[in-house]
């Protein structure tokens, strides 16, 4: 009996860890979630991520070679640290690529953000492949886009390429800090329009609540008109400097989608000069782990060119 080659793909989110075993095609051979716990500790979050990695290796591919590791996460990751994930305690001081390259030894590992991963996904196997450039968007409880171009997603000097939220509002934003003002990702995302809406509403609603109470009630509908509207603005400008073939959508503000695709066609369609194609990821809940395995795999390809341009094999 042949063994194949296999590759993990991990994605650390705040609440969940999820973590998949695939083939080098990345067919998917098993999945395994686990609780994040913060409140336990960022060492502990990532010790449990690496045990269910190993666990689920152990129990769908036994005995066969671990040929690359892909991890996403909230955040910027770097081998000693990662950027930008104030939500989750302690985890900005996390070797992160370190801890991964350890548990891992002599196995290629490649890193990226959660967002970037499921751009990398929709890339590979999903809406965005064959676009030049493209525009991932992720509404989720946070808000970041990725920017797919010449065969690659974008990652920036620092790896912060697409870090929307941090965007200017008005010009009287201009010359402030981001501690100073409020940044996009503040009114325009999950967590932004759940805490606004149980404010405005006068009891806990989700984002998802708020959609779906816009159909029947106007106060709730102010809500999701605001949101679309500065939402729209911020993508409008994006595919104006950008002009990208296509922007594909996901994470957890999908299942609105019927309440906010129409307000970002028509603003696309009246200001954009060549309006881009608009439609669901192919991924729309699970891109950023099916992008972890896209890594996972990526690193693996990597290890083999570089194999055999070492042997000789490209002479």
């Amino acid at each position: 009996m042949i063994r194949t080659p296999v590759v993990v793909g991990l994605d650390f989110g705040g609440t969940k860890i999820a973590v998949a075993v695939g083939d080098v095609s990345g067919r998917r051979l098993g999945v395994r979630t686990v609780d994040s716990r913060p409140e336990a500790g960022a060492r502990a979050a990532m010790d449990r991520g690496l045990t269910a990695a190993r666990e689920l290796l152990t129990e769908v591919a036994p005995g066969q070679e671990l040929a690359g590791v892909g991890a996403a996460t909230l955040g910027i990751p770097y081998d000693d640290r990662v950027e930008l994930a104030p939500t989750f305690p302690g985890w900005g001081e996390l070797p992160f690529g370190q801890l991964l390259r350890d548990a891992f030894t002599g196995i290629p590992v490649r890193l990226g953000t959660d967002v970037k991963a499921a751009a990398a996904a929709e890339l590979r196997w999903g809406a965005l492949a064959g676009c030049d450039p493209g525009i991932y968007l992720n509404l989720g409880t946070g808000l970041a886009i990725a920017i797919v171009a010449g065969g690659t997603v974008i990652s920036g000097a620092h790896g912060a390429s697409g870090e929307i939220g941090y965007n200017l509002r008005s010009a009287a934003d201009v010359w402030t800090g981001a501690e100073e003002r409020t940044i996009l990702e503040h009114v325009v995302s999950g967590q932004a329009l759940e805490t606004t809406g149980s404010t405005r509403l006068g009891q806990p609603v989700t984002a998802a609540d708020v959609f779906e109470r816009a159909r029947t009630q106007p106060d709730a509908a102010v809500l999701t008109d605001e949101f679309n509207r500065e939402l729209a603005m911020h993508l409008v400008n994006l595919a104006i400097a950008l002009d990208p073939d296509r922007i594909v959508v996901g994470g957890g503000l999908v299942g609105a989608w019927d309440r906010i695709a129409p307000e970002l066609r028509k603003a696309l369609d009246a200001a954009v000069p060549f309006p881009p194609e608009l439609m669901v990821a192919r991924f729309p809940k699970d891109a950023p782990l099916v992008g972890a395995l896209a890594l996972g795999v990526e690193a693996a390809g990597a290890a083999l060119d570089a194999q055999a341009f070492d042997t000789g094999a490209f002479a």
